[in-house]
């Protein structure tokens, strides 16, 4: 009984050398079906919040089971081929995601993400510079609000708000509520061409300060 348990200790040895690039990170194994099956963890930023990927590979089956948040997405019990790649849909926009797989030498593996057919790093890279993201802390709650500034759609918690848009003296005005507090996002020009527009939330009055989308 012994040399079975011998024979999958390269398995072993070697899914610990797996490399997860563009944000992935490997969970602790709670259990040694985790531990074998589960390669990659991403975090992926959209406007309707933080959506987290996992990736279970089974590098003797080819099993393949994609998770976003928690919900399973793909499963894939035998693969005969252990590279290739596996694409599906992220948020209430149905953003599109695709896992590659490739071999790097003898049982380890590269996973890398793709969002929108770019690199996770490059497609968040991208998204910094099209939407503003704001996170506050009210009536005992959470709020995640973000704009996208190509089409001023406002998100909170996942879902998009009705606004109303206003021309003032040096800008314009984004008016929305949460719950009982007025809220609005104010654009002014900065002035400058590399700055280009300027946008501040205001809650009730009070400047909330911008976070790193």
């Amino acid at each position: 009984m012994l040399l079975p348990f011998l024979r999958t200790l390269p398995l072993l040895c070697y899914n610990h050398l797996l490399v997860s690039p563009d944000s992935a990170t490997l969970s602790p194994p709670y259990s040694l079906e985790k531990m074998t099956d589960l390669v990659a963890v991403w975090d992926v930023a959209l406007s309707d919040g933080v959506h987290k990927i996992e990736f279970e590979h089974g590098t003797t089956s080819g099993k393949r089971v994609v998770y976003v948040d928690g919900k399973e997405e793909i499963r894939k019990e035998w693969m005969f081929k252990l590279v290739g790649k596996e694409t599906f849909y992220v948020g209430a926009a149905k953003t599109k995601a695709t896992i590659n797989i490739d071999a790097i030498s003898g049982f380890a593996y590269e996973y890398t993400l793709e969002i929108n057919g770019k690199s996770l790093k490059k497609y968040m890279e991208d998204r910094s510079k099209t939407t503003n993201t704001w996170v506050l802390h009210m009536d005992g709650e959470n709020f995640r609000i973000v704009l996208e500034k190509d089409t001023m759609d406002v998100w909170c918690n996942g879902k998009k708000l009705e606004t109303a848009g206003e021309f003032v003296d040096d800008g314009t005005e984004t008016h929305f509520s949460i719950g009982n507090h007025d809220c609005y996002i104010k654009a002014v020009s900065s002035g400058k061409r590399k700055e280009g527009i300027i946008h501040t939330l205001i809650v009730d009055n009070r400047e909330i300060p911008e976070i790193a989308s």
